[in-house]
């Protein structure tokens, strides 16, 4: 990826973001999970990748929105673009 650095600023004021936390981001341990010596151990499937809950999607969807009230039609448009 790449960053490309502007001199567009965006508000950030009207998002509510008093329940993101450090811990918000913290990483999810993974409780009982042992390594098996055994072959079959080596080479089970492993568990799809765990994505993020249902809790933290609600609230990137809700800053995310109050952050897209502030911006002007350009810069959303430009955000969209891959």
């Amino acid at each position: 990826r790449y960053c490309i650095a502007t001199s567009t600023k965006v508000d950030v004021g009207g998002a509510d973001v008093a329940s993101v936390t450090d811990a918000f981001f913290a990483k999810e341990v993974a409780k009982g999970k042992k390594k098996s010596k055994d072959a079959e151990g080596m080479f089970a499937a492993e568990a799809g990748k765990a994505g993020p809950s249902e809790e933290r999607k609600a609230a990137q969807k809700k800053v995310d929105e109050a952050i897209a009230k502030g911006l002007g039609a350009d810069v959303k448009q430009y955000l969209k673009t891959r």
